[in-house]
């Protein structure tokens, strides 16, 4: 099957970051066979669905390095209290949360992400396997990595039973065409340095990513520094932990050394600047990282933790703190910020060979934003509009491995009242619980 988007302008995201302005892009089943100027469009298109972009900014999918899907029941949930890891998250996960909610946690999220141009996500949660089925069932690209803790939780029954979860979860999933298994150790200061090394073994028997949380609080520097006198990223590097699969979410207080030990590592960065600026952590050193030639995308947190799952948001909040924090208004151009959200993304999760630029041979997973809305005109930089002036709202059509998951702003394939009222359904007891902890 063939289809023809026309009349868009194009941002390749490519090496060059060409663009067409007058262009197209021809997708044939899963990927991109052609993509370019209009006036070179190929002649043969007998058979092939055309869609007339009328001039909306076409970019490759954007991709959300580090989530919690499972979570959107706790989106809104005592946001402002000072200890909302301890009060809420972690007694309600541990109380309530099942793979069933879960599962229809997972969908709705998705399709929060698909709506808003969202193609490819890396998760860590519990009842993993029940997040891969919803992924699956949505047709979105995934990265899912299953939590390892060191207390009981809410689908397993020992400290680091998340460990004996992946080892069935991991294999389960291998060679989908669409999910990667992953293993997702919580933190460094959650975990046993066995744990984590048992975690590390898993990631290279199997060849999956390794993500945790590093270097995102207060008293996680303060542990380490008085325990081993080290860093987070000092002691994972001691422990042999690090490695070019390891996806290394936050990462707000880094030393010159950390930067020097993740670079020599090659690990990688979630960066989660509107989760770590709610919750008044900080802002990490993205320029610093990125002039040592480390991988850095964006990323969401869960929907607790930064209350939306879309990028424009991140973007915008990137630009804006980035710069306020740097004194410098020209730090960070549009056009590189929304590499982050698009290439840069797919280089931390090691999928740049497939998504990440609209080139032939590529996945076809691309997002049409549209440039009729009021917020839209006038348009002078493609990039900054991207930036700066859309939001989630203008995602007009997205395409997930060839296939339309948005159209004209809605679902294609499922009902977004019908997956928010399953949800609803299955958080009645969650509700309930977490009304008696306000």
């Amino acid at each position: 099957m063939k289809t023809l988007i026309k009349n868009v302008h194009v941002l390749t995201m490519d090496i060059e970051k060409r663009e067409y302005p007058k262009g197209y892009i021809l997708i044939e089943d899963s990927n991109i066979s052609s993509v370019g100027s209009m006036e070179h469009l190929p002649e043969e298109m007998e058979g092939t669905e055309v869609i007339d972009g009328h001039q909306a900014i076409a970019m490759p999918g954007m991709i959300n390095t580090h989530t919690h899907v499972g979570m959107i029941p706790f989106r809104s949930l005592g946001d402002d209290y000072p200890d909302r890891l301890r009060r809420f998250l972690f007694p309600l996960e541990k109380d309530c949360m099942t793979a069933e909610l879960a599962y229809h946690s997972g969908k709705y999220a998705i399709a929060e992400m698909q709506l808003a141009g969202v193609t490819t996500f890396m998760d860590m949660y519990y009842f993993e396997d029940a997040i891969a089925q919803a992924t699956e069932e949505m047709g979105s690209r995934a990265i899912l990595g299953e939590t390892v803790i060191d207390f009981p939780t809410c689908d397993t029954t020992t400290a680091h039973g998340g460990l004996d979860y992946a080892r069935s979860f991991i294999p389960k999933w291998l060679n989908h065409e669409l999910i990667t298994p992953a293993i997702a150790p919580h933190a460094p200061n959650t975990n046993s340095p066995e744990a984590l090394q048992e975690a590390v073994k898993l990631s290279e028997m199997y060849q999956v990513p390794i993500t945790m949380h590093v270097s995102e609080m207060d008293y996680e520097q303060e542990y380490f520094q008085n325990t081993f006198g080290q860093t987070p990223v000092e002691f994972l590097s001691s422990i042999g932990a690090l490695t070019n699969r390891f996806v290394a979410a936050h990462c707000i207080h880094l030393s010159d050394k950390d930067i020097e030990l993740l670079k020599d590592h090659k690990v990688s960065v979630a960066h989660c600047i509107g989760a770590n600026t709610k919750s008044a952590k900080g802002v990490a050193r993205v320029k610093d990282l990125l002039e040592q030639g480390i991988p850095v995308g964006l990323g969401t947190d869960g929907p607790s933790s930064g209350n939306t799952l879309d990028l424009f948001t991140q973007m915008k909040l990137f630009a804006n703190f980035h710069k306020t924090n740097l004194k410098d208004r020209s730090a960070f151009p549009a056009s590189e910020i929304v590499e982050l959200a698009t290439m840069g993304g797919a280089k931390v999760l090691g999928l740049q060979n497939k998504v990440g630029s609209l080139e032939t041979g590529k996945k076809a997973d691309i997002v049409l934003v549209e440039t009729q809305s009021v917020n839209m005109f006038p348009i002078f930089d493609p990039y900054a509009a991207l930036v700066y002036s859309a939001n989630a709202s203008n995602v007009q059509d997205v395409f997930i491995h060839g296939k339309r998951k948005i159209k004209d702003k809605q679902l294609n394939e499922n009902n977004l009242n019908t997956l928010r009222q399953n949800l609803f359904e299955h958080m009645e007891d969650f509700t309930a619980s977490a009304k008696d902890r306000l």
